[in-house]
């Protein structure tokens, strides 16, 4: 070998030991190396698509037929730009709230900024949660569930916030709400720590967002006209497209949970397509007997309740608890959304707290009650107290958190559009277009 030769092959060598694991940046605290399940990579991959699907267009039908004709638009824009915001700012910082590790003094209550704008993140990482996903699509999967939660809540001001206000609302929320509740549930914080059960997202996703919608229904009053006018749905065909949308999505969203192609994602599966079946009949058993005639919006209804009921246990009970988590589920929501909304007059325009508020309480509590280790080893010791003080912590953040923000936009962007404005239509008004 001539001297040249050899010098060539020493900085090959060289340069391919720099190349070399023993000189790849160090993990981050969260990080785990990425050892490949191509099965589990190909199913999550799949369920990020149907989870995205929830919001865009599922979640955006749903509402968009339960409001009247004039705010159409306004509430599929609504959902739009949930996914917009969130969607950044989960790659800017979110992501490193949620599921990145704090300093110590404050990581049970959220997680820190390492992983800012996705520093550290690499095709050679895995979140240490599930190390055979690559992190990306760990990160892809987590941000389609911060999607779709503050786009939940905009069910509850529908038809009379500012779209501006929305815009402000959602980004603030994401931050100083979802992210530290998702971090304390399963970003290794103090509720997960204590044996606080959920499955893919009761608290952090159903109730946190069920509970947000009844401050702002509080605070921002009730709609013109609620209670004497006619608000029925403008076009309950867009929702139950929409219905059909969410429950195929919710496929992803709670067996895209269990991390991998197995048979507890299969479980998860039939569980949330049995409790959401339940809660239809469930609900409808209730409206027939009550109102004398079943409706149509009655079952859609149902069917989201069952949904969000099982997502707490999806991956926890076995079939015959996810039937009875839906059959109670199904009642229950009815009473939020019909009798305790009557009873204490306040104007959660499409139910967010009676459908997602009450039925991710009852789901959540229920899973304490029927969660069993033959399903799921997670299960052992699973009380409904556990599931009770699970819930407690994230009511409260929640609460205090949304109000914190519609203070921060009230006196920024302003919350409501004026009477004039909310009785022409929120279509025209906040985006110059309409549906003739």
């Amino acid at each position: 070998m001539t001297r040249t030769a050899a010098l060539f092959a020493v900085a090959v060598a060289g340069a391919a030991s720099l190349a070399s694991p023993a000189f790849a940046a160090p993990l981050l605290a969260h990080q785990a190396p990425l050892v490949i399940d191509n099965a589990a990579t190909a199913w999550i991959l799949t369920s990020t698509a149907l989870v995205l699907l929830m919001t865009l267009p599922g979640l955006a039908l749903f509402y968009g037929g339960m409001v009247r004709k004039k705010n159409i638009i306004s509430v599929i824009a609504q959902s739009a730009a949930a996914f917009a915001i969130v969607s950044v700012l989960w790659f800017l910082v979110g992501y490193s709230l949620s599921f990145g590790a704090g300093p110590d003094a404050v990581n049970g209550l959220v997680g820190g900024v390492q992983a800012a704008f996705l520093n550290g993140v690499t095709m050679e990482t895995a979140h240490s949660l599930l190390p055979g996903l690559p992190e990306l699509l760990f990160v892809s999967f987590q941000m389609t569930f911060a999607i779709i939660t503050p786009a939940l809540i905009a069910g509850a001001f529908a038809e009379r916030m500012k779209f501006s206000a929305s815009l402000l609302f959602f980004a603030l929320w994401h931050l100083i709400v979802y992210a530290p509740i998702c971090h304390q549930v399963w970003g290794g914080g103090y509720l997960g720590s204590l044996g606080v059960l959920d499955f893919a997202g009761g608290a952090v996703v159903h109730v946190n967002a069920g509970v947000a919608g009844l401050v702002c229904a509080l605070v921002l009053g009730p709609r013109h006209g609620f209670g004497r006018d006619n608000m029925a749905p403008a076009n309950l065909v867009y929702s139950a497209i929409g219905t059909g949308l969410l429950l195929v999505g919710w496929i992803g969203f709670n067996a895209g949970s269990a991390g991998a192609a197995d048979a507890l994602a299969a479980t998860a599966a039939f569980n949330t397509i049995l409790a959401a079946a339940a809660a239809a009949l469930g609900w409808m058993a209730v409206e027939w007997f009550d109102r004398k005639r079943p409706t149509l919006l009655g079952l859609l209804s149902g069917v989201v309740g069952g949904l969000v009921a099982i997502t707490p246990a999806a991956g926890f009970v076995d079939p015959k608890g996810a039937f009875f988590i839906g059959l109670i589920a199904g009642p229950a929501c009815y009473a939020g959304a019909v009798w305790l909304k009557h009873a204490l007059k306040y104007d959660d325009s499409l139910d967010a707290f009676g459908v997602h508020g009450i039925g991710g309480i009852v789901g959540a509590l229920l899973t304490g009650l029927f969660a069993t280790t033959s399903v799921n080893a997670l299960s052992e010791g699973a009380t409904v107290w556990k599931q009770a003080i699970g819930l407690g912590g994230a009511i409260a953040w929640s609460a205090v958190g949304t109000f914190a923000v519609l203070m921060i936009c009230k006196f920024t962007t302003g919350l409501r559009v004026t009477k004039d404005e909310e009785v022409e239509g929120l279509d025209y008004t906040q985006h110059g277009e309409a549906i003739h």
